[in-house]
This record gives structure tokens, C-alpha cells and sequence, in this order.
């Protein structure tokens, strides 16, 4: 029989870790914007070096698991980083780091690779000759590119996005491993007490349905009003040029 008490404690515990997953999410996120697109217009463009590099990259991110990922970052990071610090006599303890700066590091530099490919594939999906229509119409390159380029390429990006960070929440799981307090870490302790992990994986369970489903209604949303407003700007643009 399942422990129903232990089930509705462990879940409102559970349910207030919830900040710490989407602030772990969040910051990937936001962390990993500007190198996934400066990745995915190096790769568009085949800049020498930056092109080639970033293919390795992405690939070798992209083809390990975030498990290996985390093993990495959290095992080798703050050794070499300890080892360097004490080579040249600076007096910092990288050990007392909070645990949660190495979630940030190591969901980021995943998230830069798999958001590097929904960027590239967005941007070639844009016609070409919106571009050219906005340089006609007389704004400059940089215009061109946030008002007609990067909207229509963000519509076209967006159920790619929400899949990522869907991905991206429920990977926030495996920051448990770094000694982060998230929702499955704090239902795994607590079910450690008595180990009822069974109630604990169905309270984590409910919670990530929940927190998903949110995200994807956020992102149909986001999607709406970013079509609205891509279309406002193009229809903008071909009235000039008409």
C-alpha cells in the first residue's frame, strides 16, 4: 500500500523546490543564447576555424550523455581549478563553491550545442529575400536582422525551443548528482528516511507533468504573439518597397 501521508508531505516539499529547477533552466537558457547563435551564423557563414570548431563542438556535446557531462564538470573541474589556484598561491577554495554553479556550467555548455542547431536551421528557413527587402526599404544590416530576420526565425524556432527546454527541465534532474536541492533531490532524501521511494518517483512524476505543461502553454503563447508581430513587420517592409 502506498504511504499517501508520506506522498502529500513529500510532494509540497518536493513542490517548493521548484525555483531551483527553472533557475537552473532559466540561467542555461539565457547563458546560452549568444553563443548558439554566434555558433549557428559561424556555421551558416563557414567561418574559418570558428566553423570547423564549432561542428566538433556540437557534435561531441550533442553525441555524450549530460550523465557523462556532469561526471566531468563536477569530478575533474574543481581539481584542475584547486590544482591551478594553488600553483599560483591564490587563496581560494574552489570546494566551498555552491553546487549549483556547476548545474549552470554544465546544462549551458549543452544547451549551447543543441540551441546552436534550432538556431541554424531557423535562420536557413527564413527566405533570403526578406532580408533584401529590408535593405531596400533602407535599414541597415543590424536592423534588418532584429526586426525581420530574427522574429520570423523565432517562429520558426519555437516549438524546437519549447522541446529544449522541456528536455531541459526534466534534465535538471540529474542535478541531484552535483548535490543540488531540486525537486528530485529533495523527494529522494526524504524518501530516504523510510524508503518510500515509490511515493517519492510518483510526487517527482506529477510535478514535472506539472511544470511541463505549463512551459508548453507559455511557449503556444509566445508563439502567437511572435507570428502577430512578424507578420505586422513584413507587411511593413513590402509597403515600403511596393
Amino acid at each position: 500500500m502506498l504511504n499517501t501521508d508520506f506522498m502529500l508531505k513529500t510532494f509540497w516539499l518536493s513542490f517548493k523546490a521548484i525555483p531551483v529547477t527553472l533557475e537552473i533552466t532559466l540561467v542555461s537558457l539565457l547563458l546560452a543564447l549568444l553563443p548558439a547563435f554566434g555558433i549557428a551564423k559561424a556555421r551558416i557563414k563557414k567561418v574559418r576555424f570558428w566553423s570547423q570548431f564549432s561542428t566538433v563542438y556540437v557534435s561531441f556535446m550533442r553525441g555524450t550523455p549530460v550523465v557523462l557531462q556532469i561526471l566531468i564538470v563536477y569530478s575533474l573541474l574543481p581539481s584542475l581549478l584547486n590544482n591551478f589556484f594553488t600553483r599560483h598561491s591564490v587563496s581560494v577554495n574552489i570546494f566551498d563553491l555552491n553546487p549549483i554553479v556547476y548545474a549552470f556550467v554544465v546544462f549551458t555548455l549543452n544547451t549551447i550545442a543543441v540551441l546552436s542547431e534550432v538556431f541554424r536551421s531557423a535562420l536557413n528557413a527564413v527566405d533570403k529575400g526578406q532580408y533584401e527587402a529590408a535593405l531596400c526599404a533602407g535599414l541597415t544590416r543590424f536592423q534588418s536582422y532584429v526586426r525581420i530576420v530574427i522574429p520570423q526565425a523565432l517562429v520558426s524556432a519555437m516549438p524546437n525551443i519549447c522541446n529544449l527546454t522541456v528536455t531541459l527541465i526534466k534534465n535538471t534532474s540529474l542535478a541531484f548528482m552535483m548535490t543540488v536541492k531540486d525537486v528530485t533531490a529533495v523527494a529522494k532524501i526524504q524518501a530516504a528516511y523510510g524508503f518510500n521511494y515509490i511515493e517519492a518517483y510518483l510526487d517527482i512524476f506529477v510535478i514535472y507533468i506539472i511544470v511541463c505543461s505549463v512551459v508548453q502553454l507559455i511557449f503556444r503563447f509566445s508563439e502567437k504573439k511572435l507570428t502577430k508581430t512578424g507578420v505586422k513587420n513584413t507587411r511593413k517592409i513590402i509597403g515600403k518597397t511596393v
